[in-house]
């Protein structure tokens, strides 16, 4: 196993209406076609932008103080999680020979405006961050990098699964979405999120530079 390897495993904006944002993030929105991965470094700067997003989420929505208990403890970690995979993403890239992408500039609109509003769009977040890994999966050619992908591909399913818990959502098509998970298009993901960036086609092209 490479170092590189072993690093990854272990490792102000325009406002949006509340509800064209979840939307969006649900549905998607138009924006420009992205390309295919070429290597492993460009899908490792696409999950490094969605964790940036998710990272920067938390961190916002944790200090808004709209949980409590149980509930704040659990956000708390998925948001530690999500600066962890950020961290490991940036310095696997570089390690890579790579330029990590820039956090994006993002406005979350009305996300914080009650518990529902926060809890609702961190699970169509995390969702969207386990389709984003699963679709992206077949174009890493580094299998280790895979293998490494596949884990937090696995704690972003966590992620969603508690959230959905907190929500009080049915087990099926709430905790969990099906009995396989799909995944999602590089160009389905980025335009669901598109919303939430600030300048959307300057992500696509640093991550497809």
């Amino acid at each position: 196993m490479t170092d590189t390897t072993a690093d990854l495993i272990h490792g102000n904006a325009s406002a949006v209406p509340a509800g064209v944002a979840i939307g969006a993030l649900n549905n998607g929105f138009t924006l420009t076609s992205a390309k295919d991965f070429s290597n492993d470094i460009e899908v490792l700067n696409y999950a490094l932008a969605l964790e940036y997003l998710e990272a920067e989420f938390y961190r916002q929505g944790n200090a808004a103080n709209l949980v409590n208990g149980r509930e704040k403890q659990y956000l708390q970690q998925i948001g530690a999680d999500e600066a962890s995979h950020v961290a490991t993403l940036t310095a696997t890239i570089q390690k890579l020979g790579g330029t990590p992408i820039g956090a994006p500039a993002v406005d979350f609109g009305g996300a914080f405006d009650s518990r529902k509003s926060y809890l609702t769009t961190a699970h169509v977040f995390e969702n969207k961050g386990v389709g984003a890994y699963l679709g992206a999966a077949g174009f890493i050619k580094d299998k280790m990098i895979l293998q490494a992908a596949a884990g937090i591909f696995g704690v972003e399913a966590r992620h969603a699964a508690v959230v959905g818990n907190l929500l009080g959502l049915k087990a099926e098509g709430g905790v969990y979405m099906s009995s396989f998970e799909k995944g999602a298009s590089k160009s389905n993901v980025l335009t669901a999120v598109a919303p939430f960036l600030v300048d959307p086609g300057k992500v696509v092209a640093a991550i497809t530079h």
